[in-house]
């Protein structure tokens, strides 16, 4: 497609995207994050996908299903997991077998299947809804919390959840010097333990002497069992993106690289085709939103 040349095409691109959307159509989102992967998702999704075309879904005018791998919601000791919009109905540990009645009972005919809900181990109580279950009804998802929402090898999903709003605001309302201060503001810290002011470390960068300047995103994540960055890298790779250009602009960084294991092999396939994608829509490159700011990313 052509290069978005300003906010204005990025709008109307979004609401194009948005318009060709059904709100109420069935969406069955299955997490293929690492972590539901090494329980079997991709067999989970097969099983789907096989389903939908045996009971003749996709030839039913009236009834259409979207079939979404999406990245890690958390919750993986209960994976695989399954979520399906618009009713935001939660299966946990679903099975291949398990496919047929997914289809048969909740996509054809509505009903809930009650032995894939979450039970409270305690009260024996069912939660229908993702909300509704105790591990995220007290959590506020920051950095994860659309990962079940989307595609994460599709620009155009985020996209429709507001994807690169923040990136034609900095670089059209707002001037590099109040991007630092309203990061200051924040009081956001770095989440590798230090706990380190994230606006602080924004201001040495920008004030350093130097014309040439680079950002970094370390997603080495060195520690055992530690998972944070791979699941935002795998999940929603634009969102890092996003606010990867927005930090550049803000310390005046014409280049950047993301460093991510080698062994994390979704976080560097989904993070690739994220660079692409935004490269080829005019949110990477030269002259990002036809704003004459350029920044160049590579994965190392």
């Amino acid at each position: 497609m052509p290069r978005i040349q300003s906010p204005a095409e990025l709008e109307t691109f979004r609401k194009d995207v948005i318009s060709k959307r059904d709100p109420d159509k069935p969406c069955i989102a299955v997490c293929t994050g690492t972590g539901c992967l090494a329980l079997g998702a991709s067999k989970v999704v097969a099983a789907l996908r096989e389903e939908i075309k045996k009971q003749g879904i996709e030839s039913k005018v009236e009834i259409k299903v979207d079939l979404r791998e999406t990245g890690c919601p958390g919750f993986c000791e209960r994976g695989p997991v399954i979520v399906i919009y618009p009713e935001e109905i939660c299966y946990l540990q679903v099975q291949p077998g398990d496919a047929e009645e997914i289809i048969s009972q909740t996509i054809l005919n509505k009903k809930v299947v009650d032995r894939l809900l979450y039970v409270d181990p305690v009260t024996g109580d069912k939660s229908v809804r993702e909300s509704e279950i105790p591990f995220y009804k007290n959590q506020m998802r920051l950095l994860i919390g659309n990962n079940i929402k989307l595609d994460p090898k599709s620009i155009e999903d985020y996209l429709s959840l507001g994807g690169y709003s923040a990136l034609a605001k900095a670089l059209f309302q707002m001037k590099p010097e109040q991007i630092v201060g309203l990061v200051k503001d924040s009081k956001l810290r770095g989440r590798g333990g230090a706990g380190f002011p994230a606006g602080s470390k924004w201001e040495f960068a920008r004030n350093s002497p130097g014309d040439t300047k680079y950002v970094v995103v370390n997603a080495d994540e060195g520690d055992p069992g530690a998972f944070m960055d791979r699941a935002i890298l795998e999940g929603n790779p634009h969102a890092v993106l996003e606010g990867f250009i927005i930090g550049a602009y803000a310390i005046g960084a014409h280049e950047g690289y993301i460093y991510v294991r080698q062994e994390y092999p979704l976080a560097v396939e989904n993070v690739t085709i994220a660079i692409k994608q935004a490269g080829e829509h005019g949110l990477l490159g030269k002259n990002i939103l036809g704003s004459g700011f350029d920044f160049v990313v590579k994965v190392h």
